[in-house]
């Protein structure tokens, strides 16, 4: 059985147990929650499709820790005016597990 989820303008393909990183929620380490933004689930043959929601379903995750992703080097340079940039940017995730999908 999975689901898939929308969190921070992304989807995820979840099941029970996975650990993924998403974009920072505003929670501490430890704390449970639940998605109500489901697009789809799937249980074995049977599929359920959302427009653009499914109602009564809810995904229940826990979170794990706080971080922040590596480097993303930006480089802004104009040919001939001895103008170049330099940039860096990290990026906040939060990484959480999926304890259960209730249909």
């Amino acid at each position: 059985m999975y689901a898939v989820i929308v969190n921070g303008g992304q989807q995820y393909r979840v099941k029970e147990g996975l650990i993924l990183n998403v974009a920072k929620i505003e929670l501490e380490p430890g704390d449970t929650f639940s998605f109500d933004k489901v697009l789809m689930i799937v249980d074995g043959d049977k599929l359920q499709v959302g427009a653009p929601y499914l109602q009564d379903i809810k995904v229940t995750a826990s979170v794990e820790s706080h971080g922040r992703d590596k480097k993303i080097k930006i480089l802004k340079f104009r040919r001939r005016k001895h103008h170049m940039k330099r940039m860096g940017h990290r990026q906040w995730f939060t990484r959480i597990k999926i304890n259960s999908i209730q249909a």
